[in-house]
């Protein structure tokens, strides 16, 4: 039996989804050796989870999609309550449902989405995050939205973000598709930045999100985000926002 399931989860005291071993040293935390270990006491062997986004250390998810695989056949409703009840306060399983044995969550994925959380004007002390500051990044800047929203526009299509990735991003390829960008201005000095793709570098979103920002202080002008991107150049984009303010929202499969 294979299943499928959407898993939700704050990633401030998780090193990222992958797995990290270190040899003569506990493995570090993360999000699914925690779930494999759930898993395991509720099939009653040991199982393999693969997830359809690797998540940085720090990353949060609210649609997160993983599968496994086991010999025992548990009805799905079982499944969740048992998993759930293993896993701790920080990561939880939304759904649960059969698939078939060929699904593979990353080969399969055609598209993501992920959403940057800002807070801005914050030198105003009362701006700044309190209660959900560990979702939401925050900047003493106050930021001209509007040209904002006219920038992310020209990060849409398909493009090559080397100058949005880590210098050992490992890809053969840094030619990606952007299939939305968009900010939504909200109450109390927030903004929310929405990105969707068939699939991102090693921090590119929130190298996007850090590109807009100097957007928004009027560094740099929203007409010449295409030469940003054409030149490659990672010291011509924004810097790399933390990570408290992206989460993973939705992973298709369409």
């Amino acid at each position: 039996m294979r299943y499928k399931m959407i898993v939700a989860y704050d990633g401030t005291d998780f090193h990222g989804w992958q797995t990290q071993h270190r040899p003569g040293r506990a493995s570090l935390r993360t999000v699914q050796e925690t779930m494999e270990k759930a898993v395991a006491k509720v099939v009653r062997e040991p199982i393999t989870l693969i997830g359809a986004s690797r998540t940085d250390s720090g990353v949060h998810a609210r649609g997160q999609v993983a599968t496994f695989a086991t010999d025992n056949v548990i009805p799905p409703e079982k499944l969740i309550m048992g998993i759930n009840s293993w896993l701790p306060d920080d990561v939880q399983v939304k759904s649960i449902e059969e698939t078939n044995t060929t699904f593979n969550p990353i080969d399969d994925c055609t598209s993501k989405g992920y959403k940057y959380s800002l807070a801005h004007g914050c030198s105003n002390p009362l701006n700044k995050p309190l209660f959900n500051r560990r979702f939401l990044a925050h900047t003493a800047y106050k930021l001209d939205v509007v040209k904002m929203q006219e920038a992310a526009l020209h990060f849409i299509g398909e493009h090559d973000f080397a100058g949005f990735t880590k210098l050992n991003h490992g890809r053969e390829s840094t030619v990606r598709k952007v299939t939305g960008c968009s900010i939504t201005d909200l109450e109390n000095w927030r903004i929310s930045i929405d990105v969707s793709g068939s699939g991102f570098l090693w921090n590119m979103v929130r190298i996007i999100a850090g590109t807009l920002l100097e957007v928004g202080r009027g560094y740099i002008s929203p007409e010449n985000i295409p030469k940003v991107i054409k030149s490659c150049d990672r010291q011509k984009a924004g810097k790399t926002l933390p990570a408290c303010g992206l989460s993973l929202e939705w992973v298709s499969f369409n």
